[in-house]
């Protein structure tokens, strides 16, 4: 089956489905909502086309936010990988809680779980078992709809890979979550964002235009464009150099401190950890630890106490 565009069906991304919509070559499928256009080409990139499709979706209600809870936790949580003797315990009955405006980092060693565990609090993959909750709305009790609407108006993400729209400005990538939810543009809001982020001059340039410091910076006026109750970050600064990683940490810390965001940031940078306002350890699936106002020396020391 082809779509009109005459692309392929599997390059479709259907972010009413658990995954991250495709942005890569191909049509990416948005829930927004009603008064939203069908379709949307977006740009001709050489020979390879991006189309962005947008279902439309009826309004839904999106639970109220209570300043009381965590503004994220789990419960038993559980992801396990292949059966039998083969069996994978990418997380081993997590609990654990991210306070509402504070800054909170994740490390453990490659493959302890980090990144499962913000993909399944994030409602980006789906526990074996457990409960994950974002606010007072547990995750696994929402419908496709209304998992695409608590992912694109409850939570902003930053990946290591930036996860930008090669074919769009910077400005447009920024906008997108707005553009694609009917939403109007705090103007004010846009400006302070990318004054701060110090990208004003890059709005008109592509991805391909701009360095990997400014590209994730970007990806960072994106995720907080509407003022999510909630930022996951997974590895921002993989790819960035010590001065760019700076920069981003140092934002990413006056978001928390000036603005009451509240953050969870996978990391495996000691440095990175140092500005979050508490650590959380990670190994072979489940939480061995945890330090509260760390230092890079302090997150070094538990590193090496838990034999990692």
């Amino acid at each position: 089956m082809r779509c009109k565009a005459g692309l392929p069906r599997s390059h479709i991304g259907d972010a009413t489905h658990r995954s991250r919509p495709v942005l890569t070559g191909g049509v990416v499928l948005l829930a927004v909502p009603g008064k939203t256009p069908a379709v949307r080409l977006v740009r001709t990139l050489g020979s390879v086309h991006y189309l962005v499709v947008f279902k439309r979706t009826s309004p839904t209600s999106t639970a109220l936010r209570n300043e009381t809870s965590p503004a994220a936790r789990a419960v038993e949580l559980t992801k396990t990988y292949g059966k039998g003797d083969a069996v994978v315990r990418a997380l081993d009955g997590v609990d654990v809680e991210f306070e509402r405006g504070r800054f909170t980092a994740v490390m453990g060693p490659s493959g302890s779980g980090k990144s499962t565990l913000m993909h399944c609090m994030a409602g980006l993959d789906v526990p074996t078992s457990g409960r994950a909750f974002v606010g007072d709305q547990e995750i696994e009790l929402l419908d496709d709809t209304g998992l695409t609407d608590m992912r694109r108006d409850r939570i902003g993400f930053v990946f290591q890979s930036f996860n930008l729209v090669p074919t769009l400005t910077a400005g447009e990538n920024i906008t997108l979550p707005i553009d694609l939810a009917g939403a109007e543009i705090d103007q004010a809001w846009f400006d302070y964002l990318v004054g701060a982020l110090g990208i004003a001059d890059r709005l008109s340039h592509r991805p391909s235009e701009m360095s990997g410091g400014q590209q994730q910076r970007v990806a960072c006026a994106r995720a907080l464009i509407r003022r999510p109750e909630l930022i996951f970050a997974d590895e921002p600064t993989g790819n960035l150099d010590s001065s760019s990683s700076a920069e981003l940490l140092e934002f990413l810390r006056r978001s928390v401190t000036e603005h009451d965001q509240s953050i969870v940031m996978v990391t495996h940078d000691p440095r990175g950890a140092a500005y979050a306002d508490r650590v959380v350890f990670l190994a072979d699936g489940r939480v061995v630890g945890e330090l509260l106002s760390p230092t890079a020396d302090s997150v070094v020391e538990q590193m090496m106490k838990l034999g990692k």
